[in-house]
């Protein structure tokens, strides 16, 4: 890769690592509804405008239907469960689970499975059933049942991209279906900002902008940018790094342990993501580049990636 493309691949490892961070701070004081109108509002605001400049939200919106059902499964559900559930357990726990991602990609994509594929798939749930079964007493039950949602909903949501909105411009869907989301969250939690406003401590609040501003509108301009140079299967890569990411900045911000168990469940999950998504190439070997077919909304052409989503 160029330095360029390097420099834009850092920042979104630690872009779309940070996320799991600032819910664990943001919940602290803002309820998982609220925190997830803030984040959306937010976002629309500043995306919104890139979008109606580059005249892309009209095209946006020729597929309603579509798009809401995105915004519901790829924003409005999992979010609300990630707020929630992160209100009981580690944020380090939550990125390694969310881990599991591409693997359930795999599954719900019903492509041919190579054997290398199936290897993968055992491997990386080897690596959750270890984690969960170790550490997942620890927040409860419901908080587990809520990560494993939030694991499904981002595996289903860009598989809605490929079918019905792979021709719909990058930042027009981005940017409504932000303002989609905070729409829907609106009737369930305006009347209650104001009394937030007052009560809400200057770090959770932090937090809460820091998620709609740096992990989810500028994390969507740097990954289209990511995309642009260095092409949609390497841009993919960073679903590897983002746990990692949480992994360390729970440790040191928030003093998470780290225990040789999580290193380990952490190894297979990435391992088995690796394996169960390498692309077949037209001779029918596994290629090796980590490329996947789930796409997101973009890719080298501006079409969508497999396995990556705005945390």
């Amino acid at each position: 890769m160029s330095r360029r493309g390097w420099v834009l691949f850092i920042a979104m490892s630690v872009v779309w690592g940070v996320p799991y961070l600032l819910i664990k701070v943001a919940v602290r004081d803002i309820g998982p509804a609220e925190l997830v109108f803030v984040r959306t509002a937010i976002g629309a605001l500043l995306l919104l405008p890139i979008a109606l400049y580059r005249k892309e939200v009209r095209a946006s919106l020729r597929p309603w239907l579509p798009l809401l059902a995105y915004t519901v499964i790829e924003v409005g559900i999992p979010w609300l469960l990630l707020s929630h559930a992160e209100q009981e357990v580690d944020s380090a726990f939550t990125g390694l689970v969310i881990a599991g991602v591409p693997l359930v990609a795999a599954l719900i994509a019903r492509e041919r499975l190579s054997g290398t594929r199936v290897a993968g798939l055992l491997t990386g749930f080897a690596g959750v059933g270890l984690l969960v079964g170790f550490h997942g007493g620890t927040g409860g039950t419901i908080p587990l049942l809520e990560l494993l949602g939030v694991v499904v909903c981002y595996a289903t949501g860009p598989l809605i991209i490929e079918r019905w909105l792979s021709d719909v411009p990058r930042y027009g869907v981005s940017a409504v279906s932000l303002a989609a989301g905070a729409l829907l969250f609106a009737p369930f939690v305006v009347t209650g900002l104001p009394d937030l406003a007052r009560t809400v401590t200057p770090a959770p609040a932090l937090a809460a902008v820091a998620l709609a501003v740096i992990c989810t509108a500028l994390a969507f301009v740097l990954f289209f940018a990511l995309v642009a140079e260095v092409g949609g299967v390497r841009a993919t890569v960073i679903t590897f790094v983002n746990p990692a990411v949480a992994v360390v900045l729970g440790a040191v911000v928030l003093g998470e342990e780290i225990t040789p168990l999580t290193v380990g469940a952490f190894v297979l999950i990435l391992a088995g993501s690796f394996l169960a998504t390498r692309r077949r190439t037209p001779t029918g070997k596994d290629d090796g580049a980590g490329g996947r077919s789930r796409p997101g909304p973009l890719p080298d052409a501006a079409r969508p990636v497999p396995g990556v989503r705005a945390e």
